[in-house]
């Protein structure tokens, strides 16, 4: 079996089964590392601006791709194979999406699910258990935290993975809210750039693996201004999948039997059960390309 898929599968258990190790995904570093590079040729300096940001981004990268391509022969491959599956459980998350999403569910009263629900609402959104809303936060949550990282990850390695996570923390985390605008724009365009293609293929296996017809005609919808660099139509596709399998619920469940007693409970726990679909195809794609030699 290839180390690709060997290394995913790795993260994915590790996260599960030694919770305690996600607590080593920390980017505090970064902070002084970009603040160092900013500081460089004086407040109107050029690493202020998209040359700084490319600085910050790509020495830490570039580091990262050369000692993974260094590891590759050493004792047949297996220094390299640790080093990347290290760079992918760093880069994922940080906070395993599923657990979210149960202490949703769990939260033992209403305001505790509301609590709760927050970290998937959009920022300055008043916290509420909001359906369409939550689905859309747990779609938008698994493009950001498992399935960015994993896509660029199979393309690029253990550089690419660090590559998204390194510009969504930039573009993102509230701690770098004090780079130049400049850079704090270029970091937003660049994390825009990644993600399109990661939702456009979570897109698609969202349709093969839920309702076609469905994600397909949101899908168009959205596009019907024409092709834009936003990930809009992976939350447009999400709600339509959802609503199509919650209505399909309720139209084969027995007379008198009730779906459910707050329903953006069971639309979050449809749309977790999607992402898990999606990456179990992921997976299997990725699995095939193996078994005919295509990836190493």
């Amino acid at each position: 079996m290839s180390t690709t898929l060997i290394a995913v599968v790795l993260v994915l258990v590790l996260g599960h089964l030694v919770p305690m190790l996600t607590a080593l995904r920390q980017f505090d570093w970064l902070v002084n590392w970009r603040r160092t590079i900013g500081n460089q040729g004086g407040e109107d300096g050029a690493m202020r601006g998209r040359a700084g940001l490319a600085v910050i981004l790509l020495l830490p990268v570039v580091l990262v791709g050369l000692l993974q391509l260094a590891l590759r022969d050493v004792w047949f491959g297996f220094p390299a194979f640790v080093f990347a599956a290290v760079v992918l459980f760093y880069c994922w998350g940080p906070r395993d999406l599923d657990q979210d999403v149960e202490r949703v569910v769990e939260a033992p009263s209403a305001d505790a699910k509301r609590v709760a629900a927050a970290v998937f609402l959009p920022p300055g959104s008043a916290a509420g258990l909001n359906g369409p809303l939550l689905v859309e936060g747990v779609f938008v949550g698994a493009l950001r935290r498992w399935f960015g990282p994993l896509f660029w990850f199979l393309l690029l390695g253990a550089a690419g993975a660090l590559l998204y996570r390194l510009t969504a923390v930039l573009a993102l985390d509230e701690v770098h809210a004090d780079l130049p605008t400049e850079q704090h724009d270029s970091a937003r365009w660049l994390l825009r750039v990644l993600d399109w293609p990661v939702a456009q293929s979570m897109t698609l296996a969202l349709a093969l693996v839920a309702h076609f017809d469905a994600v397909l005609g949101a899908w168009r919808s959205w596009h019907t201004q024409g092709m834009r660099l936003d990930t809009g139509f992976l939350g447009a596709a999400a709600r339509a999948s959802v609503a199509f399998e919650v209505a399909e619920d309720e139209a084969y469940a027995p007379e008198g039997h009730a779906i459910a007693t707050t329903p953006a409970l069971i639309e979050l726990r449809d749309a977790m059960s999607l992402i898990w679909r999606i990456l179990l195809l992921w997976l299997a794609v990725l699995a095939l390309f193996v078994i005919a030699g295509f990836v190493s």
